[in-house]
């Protein structure tokens, strides 16, 4: 059983597995909210394919009401993603696609206008019930929410009816960790008369410890009427750094859902992160006792389409995706290791899509076998996609003696992740030392075809790259953050560059970007106009200006 609602009927909590945890993802709603983390509706659109393969049961696709934009996104991905009638789905798993809305007719007519285009679209909506954003941000008595609690649900529950579909709808009492037990009951017990078939349990800030939170989740199960009916969910943020173990600790109390986000993402602190609840359940299956649906060798892929797209680096020490999670340099660790991998090592790389850093290739193999080894790598490509791959592959082959996997994945990531190209590195020369002045000429291709060349001055080399390339773009911003890592050991390593840069508009917006170079100063340029063509692309796309590319890539 892969969803709570299978072939367009709901299925209530006490028809589904009671050892299954649904997995509710929202890196497109609430992780898109972190500062920096904004995406553009092709981006979403292919990160939800990749959700799709990785297994996930619901995708929240974004909040239909922000703006046109999203809106056409969500329905997209509804479209597209959550629909077996579509080519590229005929065969796979069909995620249920849901959509934000606020307790208000408008925002559920915009969400409902998004998701009814999937074969399982679900409708979320909240409203807030602790006292303090009652008093303060609401306005509201609690008879009031209530009132608007029936009157909301009951609305997204008729759009379901009206089109001849079982509901699904869920309800979230914002805030709920901070809020009065008492009242939450009375709450939830009026979503459920109203419909929902869902109840989301938020802990909105991060205040709860996983004692409390696991005695809520019990304690609302037990107490609201009809709760045997309907599924109770998480929705921890990390302020604390417990959401992981808040999120846990309502699974072990009765939640058979959990909202999730890719590397824990989010507001603030970030989120849930699903590759720690999901290898937590995975990996204690005998203390829990339950089970998803994710196939988890696709979790570090779909952590790297993340943060390339969203500019947001993984740390180096985050548990299953980081670059040091599998890492062992003390001595006894490294001697534990070389006896029996499973005295410092809980779980193989390989379970959640790790490959040893090992040489696959060198510069006298072919295309075939080129494509074949990133085929098995998960990188199934087009052959516009392969032959550029292909040539920066014999690029680097003839400068560096050990080509990794490691590498392999970093040459296809910086073909694969980059946004629309107006603008492309054509060339470029850099002049440096410790008595000269550093200056940079930079030659780079416009969307059509044509060649502009700059030089300037900085007060190093990558500063005089990026105001050469500044002086051809044009375009006002600020650099907020540049980090720079070797993708392997050695002096010949790839480099691999991350920016992020803001916007001056009267609301400013940052957009990420990420290059790889065995150059790092090219690397960094790169990094640069990917988010330069990112902040183009948000300032002069739409969901309709999606590259053949990413369409045939996804069929």
């Amino acid at each position: 059983m892969s969803n709570s609602v299978n072939n367009g009927v709901h299925m209530s909590a006490t028809t589904l597995d009671p050892n299954r945890v649904l997995i509710f993802d929202t890196t497109l709603r609430d992780g898109e909210q972190s500062p920096g983390a904004s995406l553009t509706s092709v981006e979403k659109l292919e990160i939800a394919r990749q959700l799709a393969v990785l297994g996930v049961d619901i995708i929240e696709a974004g909040f239909p009401a922000a703006s046109p934009d999203d809106l056409e996104a969500v329905r997209r991905i509804a479209a597209e993603v959550g629909n077996p009638s579509h080519g590229e789905n005929s065969h796979k798993n069909i995620p249920q696609i849901a959509g934000l809305a606020r307790a208000t007719k408008g925002d559920i007519d915009k969400c409902w206008q998004a998701v009814r285009h999937a074969a399982k679209p679900r409708i979320h909506t909240f409203l807030a019930t602790s006292d303090i954003h009652l008093k303060y941000k609401l306005l509201m008595t609690r008879e009031q929410i209530i009132e608007k609690v029936r009157e909301m649900v009951s609305y997204a529950v008729s759009l379901f009816t009206s089109a001849g579909m079982v509901p699904n709808v869920e309800f979230s009492p914002e805030d709920a960790g901070r809020s009065d037990k008492f009242f939450l009951v009375e709450v939830l017990k009026t979503a459920i008369e109203a419909g929902a078939t869902t109840l989301n349990i938020p802990d909105t800030v991060g205040y709860c410890v996983p004692e409390e939170y696991g005695a809520l989740i019990n304690f609302l199960i037990e107490e609201t009427p009809g709760a045997k009916g309907v599924i109770f969910s998480t929705h921890c943020h990390n302020d604390l750094g417990l959401a992981t173990a808040n999120t846990l600790a309502g699974v072990r109390f009765g939640a058979r859902q959990i909202e999730v986000t890719i590397n824990g993402i989010g507001e603030r602190a970030g989120n849930t992160a699903l590759e720690e609840s999901v290898m937590a359940l995975q990996t204690r299956q005998a203390e829990y006792g339950f089970t998803t649906g994710v196939q988890t060798a696709h979790l570090a892929r779909t952590s790297q389409m993340v943060s390339h797209y969203t500019g947001i680096n993984v740390q180096f020490n985050k548990a299953i995706i980081g670059a040091n999670a599998f890492a062992h340099e003390a001595g006894i660790h490294q001697d534990g290791m070389l006896k029996n991998a499973q005295t410092y090592e809980i779980m193989r790389p390989e379970t959640v899509g790790w490959t040893a850093s090992r040489l696959v290739l060198g510069k006298h193999s072919g295309r075939h076998a080129f494509k074949m080894r990133l085929k098995e790598m998960g990188y199934p490509l087009l052959d516009e996609e392969l032959d550029k791959a292909f040539a920066r592959f014999k690029q680097l082959a003839d400068k560096k003696k050990t080509i990794t996997d490691a590498d392999l994945e970093a040459i296809v990531s910086d073909e694969l992740y980059q946004p629309r190209e107006f603008y492309i590195l054509d060339d470029m020369q850099v002049l440096c030392g410790k008595s000269g002045m550093p200056t940079a000429t930079v030659r780079l291709r416009d969307v059509e075809g044509n060649i502009s060349t700059k030089a300037a001055i900085g007060a190093g080399p990558i500063d005089a790259v990026y105001k050469a390339i500044d002086e051809i773009v044009n375009q006002d911003c600020t650099l907020l953050e540049f980090a720079v890592h070797a993708i392997t050991e050695g002096i010949d390593a790839l480099g691999e560059v991350t920016v992020r840069i803001e916007t001056h508009e009267e609301s400013p917006r940052t957009f990420g970007g990420h290059g790889a170079d065995l150059d790092i100063i090219v690397a960094a340029a790169k990094a640069y106009i990917s988010a330069l063509n990112r902040m183009l692309a948000a300032h002069g796309s739409s969901v309709q200006d999606a590259t053949a590319a990413l369409e045939l890539r996804s069929a």
